[in-house]
């Protein structure tokens, strides 16, 4: 085969591992942005997330793996030359999202941002009622390696936990119970707790609109750590503005970011993080994707199906 290209954050002992995988087929480590086109054209696999513009003129790409979940941007007509397989690191953000949904929710829970806003005002007062996972109905809307990972942090609180997937007789460490799509509507306004882990896809995008967010309990929590896609962002705002919901979560937003006009950045019960959750704030992630990589280099060499394949 011809070049490997790997854009990957990789310790000594991982660009071995890879080395070794290989042996015999020119592989080449480096960071995107210390690339050239002709880098890029003469590789039949890349590993990791190059710039879309500079795959126009890979004509030998065979096969890309992205260091990310989400592969929006090589989806698009005409980024991938006819015939790529693309793969992503699907299973590496599970820890790292959803720790940071559950520090959002128990955060909320609590009045932590309203109490924030008081420290630097220097006020003191107690603002009533918190609550507790303890007996709460938490759903999570895709249940994945994002989802299953929440859904276990919140059992250990003593909630009980119900997940949505598209075929639910598959089931996901974390969930108790199982539902399809179409029993969503009826599931909502028993939830304390709704979680949204989606991918981008044209049947999840605006699946939460204004219909949908009225049919949460006056009280609940919402929260977005898949694709800002799937709320709409407008009418979230107006739903909080009404009083309705105890609070809003958002890791993700659509559009993103948030233009500085739009009226969801001056919610007090909205606590909104820029698309943090994932990406390189744990060392870890950086380990499971290279894990990952490794793995579906060895199967692509072998000939075998990938993992995490995508269309």
């Amino acid at each position: 085969m011809d070049k490997i290209l790997n854009l990957l954050s990789l310790t000594p002992a991982e660009k071995e591992a890879f080395l070794a995988a290989a042996p015999g087929v020119s592989q080449c480590f480096a960071a995107a942005g210390d690339l050239d086109a002709a880098d890029y054209a003469g590789a039949e696999v890349i590993l990791g997330n190059p710039p879309p513009a500079a795959l126009k003129g890979a004509a030998g790409l065979r096969w890309l793996h992205t260091r990310s979940a989400g592969v929006d941007a090589y989806t698009a007509p005409g980024v991938l030359p006819e015939g790529v397989l693309l793969t992503c690191s699907t299973g590496a953000y599970g820890h790292s999202v959803s720790e940071h949904l559950f520090a959002m929710l128990l955060a909320l829970m609590k009045r932590l941002p309203q109490y924030r806003d008081q420290q630097m005002q220097a006020r003191w007062q107690d603002l009533g009622r918190a609550r507790t996972l303890l007996d709460a109905q938490v759903l999570v809307v895709g249940t994945g390696d994002l989802g299953a990972s929440f859904a276990r942090l919140c059992l250990a609180l003593g909630a009980h936990t119900a997940g949505v997937r598209r075929d639910p007789a598959r089931p996901a460490d974390g969930i108790q119970h199982m539902y399809g799509f179409s029993e969503l509507d009826e599931l909502l306004p028993r939830a304390d707790v709704v979680a949204l882990t989606l991918p981008q896809s044209p049947e999840t995008a605006g699946l939460f609109g204004r219909e949908r967010l009225l049919r949460l309990k006056e009280d609940a929590i919402l929260l977005n750590g898949g694709r800002g896609s799937v709320v709409d962002c407008a009418a979230l705002a107006e739903v909080l503005e009404s009083g309705r919901l105890w609070g809003a979560g958002l890791d993700v937003t659509d559009p993103e970011p948030l233009p500085p006009e739009h009226p969801l950045w001056r919610q007090p019960r909205a606590l909104i993080t820029p698309h943090a959750a994932g990406g390189d704030h744990l060392p870890d992630t950086a380990r499971r994707i290279a894990a990952i990589a490794l793995d579906n280099l060895g199967r692509y060499l072998r000939g075998e199906p990938l993992r995490n394949r995508v269309g």
